[in-house]
């Protein structure tokens, strides 16, 4: 029985649990349209063997639109509460499936050397393995330079997906593209090789791994 001193419990104070979003949202629909487009700007960059213009036009719109999205899914799942596990999954999944088809489409078409993409590829899918590597003892959000090398990737990719030969000037234009690719590879495997070290040292340092050198310690000891 309650003493007449203590308060009953007020059930509008208890904390109610609140429900996990449902993966089916606004936010994971934009995700799996820019899946979807990715074969879109493929067809439509490959077609005619890249020669046509108003493809390479077409090609590129689909490029922007596809990335337009990548910004607004995320944007919308943080502001409303919409994040979820498919969310987290499919969404590194669209943007390297689409920056992937980007490299390896220009590659096939001889616009981009393959050094460039296999390097570029082997980064990309590489780290994304290694974050779901180290998940369980933490996650590694992304920083600046993951920021920077996605931007300048995308500027890169988009002067090369658009019929540059077609433009007045089109050597200053063509060297513009280049010199951005460049820095977008560089600064894509440094900013590789800044996430292996992180991933490593979360490896070492996180509570999961220092629980498990306290058991290993205590079997010998």
């Amino acid at each position: 029985m309650l003493s007449e001193s203590a308060p009953a419990p007020d059930p509008a104070a208890t904390p109610v649990a609140s429900p996990a979003p449902s993966s089916w949202n606004v936010a994971n629909a934009l995700t799996v349209c820019r899946i979807l487009l990715v074969p879109v700007y493929g067809w439509l960059l490959l077609s005619d063997g890249g020669a046509s213009p108003r493809e390479r036009w077409w090609a590129a719109a689909v490029l922007v639109v596809a990335t337009a999205t990548d910004r607004l899914d995320g944007d919308l799942a943080r502001r409303h509460g919409l994040v979820t596990n498919l969310g987290k999954i499919a969404d590194p999944i669209a943007d390297k499936t689409l920056m992937g088809m980007a490299f390896v489409g220009l590659s096939i078409l001889g616009d981009l050397p393959w050094w460039v993409t296999v390097v570029v590829l082997v980064r990309e899918w590489g780290v994304t393995v290694l974050r779901f590597y180290v998940i369980r003892h933490g996650v590694m959000p992304a920083g600046r330079g993951g920021k920077v090398k996605t931007a300048l990737q995308f500027f890169g990719l988009l002067l090369y997906t658009l019929p540059l030969w077609s433009f007045p000037g089109a050597d200053a234009w063509t060297w513009v593209a280049r010199i951005i690719l460049a820095l977008a590879v560089l600064v894509t495997v440094v900013t590789g090789l800044d996430i292996a070290v992180k991933a490593f040292r979360l490896r070492r340092d996180s509570p999961r791994s220092e629980r498990k050198r306290q058991a290993r310690a205590a079997r010998r000891g």
